[in-house]
């Protein structure tokens, strides 16, 4: 039996606590190393016919549960998850089908995505866009597929050209950035204005476009003006007519004939105003 001293005791203490924090330290960086390289939580094999680039936003094909095609704005109620890397997931699922990819579909994962709709930067919504496979910052009430984590790293040559709905060209940036994925439909908050919805809603449905404050406020100020005008107009007929046949029953026809014209003219001050308030709701 090996006998320790006191001192013995001191330095076998001092070598178990130093031997201990060398090990929690080498699990915590561990953990660390673990953690960076899979990113996401789960991912599933789905079989495709269309090659897909690692960061690519996926849907499920129609009429279907187990392929993906790439995402874009015309299939982004069926938005997915992200093509990932077989070894970025702490648990991967995968079945007997050719041209597998793995779908992330939680966790964090590296998007493709680009400014088509704006820059985008940490808190926000990421849906499909236009190009297949692509991400860009949602705007309106859509499906998306997760939140952004940061803003995204841009490579030397990530400035390319694309044809929109239009025809035209434009020149976007491509980039990738952390997004927390999760399939949801994002709903946008409306913007605070002293404009009530319904007014805003009428408005943006006869313009066929989201209006701002300013010209809603002209149009609705030329319309007061109008109803005022137009109300003072016929106050004004009907009270000369009941005077003028008051004091001249026999004067009938030149009222009517009064009355007639005074309608003509009211529908054309109604005519010019609301044309007047439609083009400064759709040209402004």
């Amino acid at each position: 039996m090996v006998k320790l001293n006191l001192s013995d005791r001191h330095v076998g203490r001092r070598n178990f606590i130093l031997i201990t924090s060398f090990i929690s330290l080498l699990a915590v960086a561990t953990l660390t190393v673990t953690a960076s390289h899979a990113l996401t939580s789960i991912s599933q094999g789905f079989a495709t016919s269309d090659q897909l680039a690692l960061g690519s936003i996926v849907s499920l094909k129609n009429n279907t549960s187990d392929q993906v095609v790439a995402a874009s704005a015309n299939n982004v109620d069926s938005l997915y998850g992200v093509v990932i890397n077989d070894s970025s997931s702490l648990l991967s699922l995968s079945n007997d089908q050719q041209n597998q990819v793995q779908v992330a579909t939680g966790g964090i994962a590296a998007v493709l995505v680009s400014d088509i709709n704006g820059s985008i930067t940490q808190g926000d919504q990421i849906t499909a866009s236009p190009i297949k496979g692509v991400g860009m910052k949602a705007t309106n009430n859509t499906k998306v597929v997760g939140i952004a984590q940061g803003t995204p790293t841009i490579s030397s040559n990530s400035t390319h050209t694309y044809t929109d709905e239009q025809g035209k060209t434009q020149t976007i940036v491509l980039g990738e950035v952390p997004v927390l994925i999760s399939a949801t439909y994002f709903f946008k908050q409306p913007d605070k204005t002293i404009i009530p919805s319904a007014i805003q809603n009428l408005a943006n449905a006869l313009a066929g476009k989201a209006v701002n404050t300013a010209p809603i406020l002209i149009s609705a100020a030329i319309f007061l003006i109008t109803i005022i005008v137009v109300a003072s107009i016929v106050f004004s007929m009907i009270r000369s007519s009941i005077i003028s046949v008051g004091r001249n029953p026999m004067s009938q026809s030149a009222i009517y004939r009064d009355v007639i014209q005074i309608s003509a003219l009211v529908l054309g001050i109604l005519a010019v105003s609301m044309i007047s308030i439609y083009i400064i709701l759709t040209r402004f």
